[in-house]
């Protein structure tokens, strides 16, 4: 995102902007921001397009400026709330002070405040966030009790008389949507009613990223990818689950604003800015107004989740533009974003990120059980293999290798992305017939079990990949992808059972640990053979 108003003179995040505060001793004022955020584009007209309060940074401080959605694991060390996040860092990246959005009052008196700090501690004001500490994650075994930790807490904060969960702003949760759609079900459809009546966009399509109060109200109207793939999937497994037309309809007004509106004609773009004006007018309003702008930025990792969701739409709905769609996008990913089993996380950004690895394994797995892909399940292999290989460290994995400046050199090991990676090597395990991938993600959950009790219903999925570890898996092996069979096994309604096209069989046949039923011929036969297997 481009300062809007050039009064001040950001660097690029590198070993050079360090080098010039080292050598400066200065404190560093790092601006984090994004393009769909409406905050930002506020507070660079009147903060910082402010001369006076522009000259006081290039005097006193470095200014560097990080696009959020360019460099991910920038924005998990500093992130302090929202953004923007306007934080100030010692030479060597340390944090001394941050809030989010400041207006000039404000800015003026956080940089008088540093300005006395620096002078009077330097370095030693700065800290480590507790999260880049180094110790080690609560580890724990891996039993059931983590999947009823997870629906306790998903059972206390649901909020009875708004739907989702909490009591402050509202997000969409697709995944903590998911894990209670096989347990809470109730609880899952009432959210989904929720974010539709507040957040999807009936003329546009798409859904907006959250609402701001605790009934769904104040919206911030921008859209960015990621939570639209989220939900999506989201909704096509509640129509798989439930068979209400309405969550289908749903769906499909999702797939139709990817496909459209943040297609790039290769893949799918980063976000579409916010207009509180367009998007809350009425539809004659819309017609004589210029959409919001779309960030044409291509994500792996965003890709990779929409390439996923729309596998799961088609699988469930036979939708052909849902599986055109998916098929091109990832192609697009593995031609240009994957070599030698490390994923690009943007055209000349990072590589081998936790994030991308994990959402490119699950988009090549979903694709070879939904589309019989095979070539991408191979390249899925390799993202495996190369994720284990170079981001799992004593049982854990870490978000990315442990090199740049600032922080950049500390390891952290976040929760969810884990959660993401150890689903996807569940899946792997079934596919690949490699049981060593079940065991990594067995490990790399392990390694958080110790606080199962204290991770939040926004972190449901990892009770949900938790209790996938904690029983055999329900396997569908069928005859060549395409067929009656592979269609109807897809559609059997559990969202967590693998499909294994291409089978060395006639038929379909259905496994649950030592126990297997068929082959079978028909769909009626496969649907009584899964029953009972479930019983």
């Amino acid at each position: 995102m481009d300062d809007a108003s050039g009064h001040v003179e950001w660097r690029e995040w590198g070993e050079e902007a360090f080098a010039e505060a080292r050598e400066r001793d200065s404190p560093i004022l790092l601006s984090l921001v994004a393009h769909w955020c409406a905050e930002c584009r506020e507070m660079d007209e009147r903060t910082y397009g402010d001369p006076s309060l522009a000259a006081h940074v290039g005097d006193s401080f470095v200014p560097i400026r990080v696009d959020v959605d360019e460099r991910p694991r920038v924005r998990d060390r500093y992130n302090v709330g929202g953004f923007p996040s306007t934080v100030f860092l010692t030479p060597s990246g340390k944090v001394l002070t941050g809030a989010t959005y400041l207006g000039p009052d404000g800015f003026r008196s956080a940089v008088e405040s540093v300005r006395d700090l620096w002078s009077e501690r330097g370095d030693d004001a700065g800290r480590v966030p507790r999260a880049l500490g180094g110790g080690d994650p609560p580890r724990g075994e891996v039993g059931p009790e983590i999947e009823a930790h997870a629906l306790a807490a998903v059972r206390e904060h649901f909020d009875a008389e708004n739907a989702g969960w909490g009591s402050g702003a509202k997000f969409p949760l697709p995944r903590t949507v998911e894990f209670a759609l096989a347990r809470e079900p109730e609880l899952a459809t009432a959210t989904l009613d929720a974010v539709t009546a507040a957040l999807l966009d009936e003329y546009d399509g798409g859904v907006h990223r959250y609402a701001a109060t605790p009934t769904w109200g104040e919206v911030a109207t921008e859209k960015l990818l990621d939570t639209n793939a989220g939900v999506l999937r989201a909704f096509s497994n509640a129509y798989l689950v439930t068979g209400e037309d309405r969550f289908r309809e749903r769906a499909e007004r999702i797939v139709e604003y990817l496909t459209t509106t943040l297609w790039t004609g290769e893949a799918f773009a980063a976000s579409q800015a916010p207009d509180a004006a367009y998007y809350l007018g009425s539809a004659t309003d819309r017609e004589s107004r210029e959409a919001p702008p779309v960030d044409r930025s291509v994500y792996a990792g965003a890709n990779a989740l929409a390439v996923d969701a729309l596998c799961t739409y088609a699988a469930i709905t036979d939708d052909e533009r849902a599986r055109r769609y998916a098929e091109r996008g990832l192609s697009h990913l593995l031609a240009e974003f994957v070599d030698g089993g490390v994923v690009a996380h943007c055209a000349g950004g990072d590589r081998g990120l936790l994030e991308d690895q994990g959402r490119l394994l699950q988009a090549t797995t979903t694709a070879h059980s939904v589309l019989g892909d095979r070539e991408a399940l191979g390249i899925g292999r390799e993202v495996a293999d190369w994720t284990i290989g170079a981001l799992f460290e004593d049982g854990s994995f870490v978000d990315g290798r442990p090199v740049g400046p600032g922080l950049l050199d500390r390891p952290l090991q976040p929760v969810d992305t884990t959660v993401e990676v150890a689903d996807a090597l569940c899946d792997l395990a079934v596919l690949a017939d490699e049981v060593r991938y079940r065991e990594v993600a067995q490990e790399a959950i392990g390694a958080f079990a110790g606080a199962s009790d204290r991770l939040g219903a926004e972190l449901a999925s990892y009770g949900a990949v938790g209790a996938r570890l904690c029983t055999d898996p329900l396997v569908i092996r069928v005859e060549e992808p395409g067929s009656d069979l592979h269609r109807a096994a897809l559609r059997m309604a559990d969202h967590e059972k693998v499909v294994v096209p291409g089978s060395d069989l006639t038929g379909a046949a259905c496994e649950r640990g030592e126990r297997r039923v068929g082959p079978v011929g028909t769909a009626a036969e496969l649907e009584d053979s899964v029953a009972r297997l479930l019983e």
